[in-house]
């Protein structure tokens, strides 16, 4: 077997070892046991109550490991791993149905520093959680008096479990006997653990974490409402003002024959139709912008199928599961990047080629070969080059800013965040030595997302990749005349994205308390309502604003549709700046650069996916009414 071929081995099976579960009886994977089973409690996180996303390793404070050493398995996902969920195993001898009594299972030797810091933990409201059988269990450090002198460290750990036949599916923590923490003195730490048959079914268990009196609160029923009424009103505010607008255009120009000359000259001699020769032209930058509606269309391909699975799967239930499910859907829709940014940039600036498919096929195999094979294939290397600087292959260039745009801005984040976060040693941070999470995501971007994103670069470039425009484009452009200020490009795009995200900020408020403070999100019934609301509200603006550029013969249509449906995320982003002050208790450099860092790729994201979803409608607007035009 060849370097390339065990290369590509290999990465098989470091994805395949975080996607595929143990093959055990019965253990907390299968969430069935047998009596006398282990169950294990796995210790999580500790910190701030009030900033969620800072968070250490339990075993950071000076807690102490119970006496059991060992384990029958250990099991952690890709999703788990990207985000810090670092589960160790508390030490503790918990088996199924079988009940203990008080006991102590370590002692935590107090010195002056380990009891600093219980002393900052109880003074920042440290709280922990811990997880059995993928249920999450919260528990408070400790307390202090009303003083603020002395502090209590809670040492009792009282679970209580309850069981539906051979599944848990209800946990819950008490803490008592607290102890005042004082300087070189002993501390025994202790457990008891309670089960109780209990009439909760397997499928409910999760609906105790839930807040519905939050999430379907009437505010949230009646923004779902407002912005529903809004779409019925902008559609067809949109429809009577452009129908009857491009009503009397058609009849006009259709009378224009019939017309003499002093009714031509006191008619209207400008609009839409005098820029047919140049509505069609190639937008500036081809390759970035064919790439950014490729990504676009990839990203709302992916939001649509996650909220459908979320919605029939209840990925709420599993750690790290919504993230696991991204990743996969993002590399299985990747054909959908390469077919609509490949399509695109052929039509704008693709060479054509008497037999266009076959050097594709043949730069296609040479991505597969063996890498022995290019030391004696002279002509394969000549030919690769040939296709990477000839301006009439210039689209495999296209293909990979395309297929890495998303994960290098995603990637590159995160690891920056991730070198703040190894120095406050948080437990989101990923090791460099041991990254193997960071190993499996390069194997599936190179060995999953490019050879998938080539595949649709070929079908979309050898299907709908030919011009073919209604009107025929100009050899000279045409000059851009004079217009108002408010008709300017950059006035629109700014405030082309008002009306998308009013539709969307109440949701946006939701989504960032779910996320930011102690909420699990579940209703993605609403989430897919307000995604089709967004969408429909941005081809409405994105429509409306290039009809009013079009009429001011500026033909430069392409990004201001795009940057105009794309500057809902600006609105977002600058939302999250308000939410950030006056709706979190954040502080330091950790906490801020870890919600701005990942609020500005959230941002980023949903703007690309609204100017994708925005030039796609208007493209299908501009083609439609230049077609129903005759241009002489």
């Amino acid at each position: 077997m060849g370097f390339c071929r065990w290369r590509i081995a290999v990465a098989v099976l470091l994805a395949a070892e975080y996607y595929l579960p143990s093959s055990v009886e019965a253990d907390e994977h299968e969430h069935t046991y047998v009596d006398k089973e282990e169950v294990v409690l796995w210790m999580n996180t500790v910190g701030p109550y009030h900033n969620r996303q800072e968070t250490y390793k339990y075993f950071s404070l000076p807690f102490c490991v119970g006496t059991k050493k060992t384990i029958s398995h250990y099991h952690e996902t890709l999703g788990e791993a990207l985000q810090g969920v670092e589960l160790e195993f508390s030490g503790l001898d918990i088996k199924f149905k079988d009940e203990v009594m008080q006991t102590s299972y370590c002692d935590i030797d107090l010195d002056k520093a380990k009891r600093d810091a219980f002393v900052y933990a109880i003074n920042n409201h440290y709280w922990y959680q811990m997880y059995i059988d993928d249920l999450p269990i919260w528990g408070i450090v400790g307390e202090a008096d009303e003083n603020g002198e002395d502090h209590y460290l809670w040492t009792y750990k009282k679970l209580e479990i309850g069981f539906n036949g051979n599944r848990i599916v209800d946990v819950n923590l008490t803490s008592e006997s607290k102890v005042k923490l004082v300087p070189n003195t002993r501390i025994a730490m202790s457990y008891s653990v309670k089960w109780k048959k209990s009439d909760v079914k397997f499928e409910d268990r999760f609906d105790k974490y839930l807040d519905p009196s939050f999430f379907q609160h009437r505010i949230h029923w009646f923004s779902i409402f407002n912005s529903f009424m809004m779409v019925i009103f902008l559609v067809g505010l949109v429809s009577m003002i452009l129908m009857r607008t491009l009503r009397k255009d058609y009849a006009r120009y259709s009378k224009e024959e019939e017309m003499d000359d002093m009714d031509r000259d006191l008619g209207d001699e400008y609009g839409w139709k005098q820029v047919h020769g140049d509505v069609f032209r190639p937008s500036s930058h081809p390759m970035l912008f064919s790439s950014l509606i490729g990504s676009g269309c990839q990203i709302f391909s992916v939001s649509l199928i996650v909220i459908i699975v979320a919605m029939i799967e209840d990925l709420y239930t599993e750690r790290g599961s919504m993230l696991s499910t991204a990743i996969f859907v993002y590399a299985a829709t990747s054909p959908v990047n390469g077919y609509f940014g490949g399509s695109l940039y052929a039509k704008q600036g693709g060479i054509s080629q008497p037999f266009p498919l076959l050097p594709e096929l043949f730069s296609l195999r040479l991505l597969f070969l063996p890498s022995h094979s290019f030391s004696t294939n002279k002509l394969g290397y000549f030919v690769l080059i040939m296709c990477l600087t000839s301006n009439g292959r210039r689209w495999i260039k296209q293909m990979f800013i395309g297929a890495f745009l998303i994960p290098a801005m995603v990637c590159g984040t995160a690891f920056f965040i991730n070198f703040i976060a190894i120095y406050y040693h948080a437990s989101r941070a990923i090791p460099f030595g041991t990254m193997a999470s960071s190993v499996a995501v390069c194997c599936i971007c190179f060995f999953v997302i490019l050879p998938l994103n080539l595949v649709g670069t070929i079908l979309g470039r050898n299907l709908s990749g030919q011009p073919n425009f209604p009107c025929r484009v100009n050899a000279v452009p045409r000059p851009i005349p004079e217009k108002k200020w408010f008709m300017e490009p950059a006035v629109i795009v700014c405030l082309g994205g008002i009306l998308p995200f009013g539709s969307i900020f109440i949701e946006m408020y939701f989504i960032f308390t779910s996320f930011w403070a102690y909420k699990i999100y579940y209703v993605y019934g609403f989430m897919m309502l307000v995604l089709v609301i967004l969408c429909i509200v941005t081809v409405c603006v994105t429509i409306v604003c290039t009809y009013f550029l079009l009429n001011a013969e500026d033909y430069r249509w392409q990004w201001t549709s795009f940057l105009s449906a794309a500057s809902t995320a600006v609105y977002v982003y600058m939302y999250s700046f308000y939410y950030y002050f006056f709706k979190t208790k954040m502080y330091g450099l950790f906490q801020t650069s870890f919600y701005f860092g990942y609020m500005a790729v959230f941002s980023t994201a949903l703007g690309i996916m609204c100017g994708a979803v925005g030039y796609v409608g208007t493209s299908a607007f501009v083609r439609k009414i230049y077609t129903n035009v005759k241009i002489d």
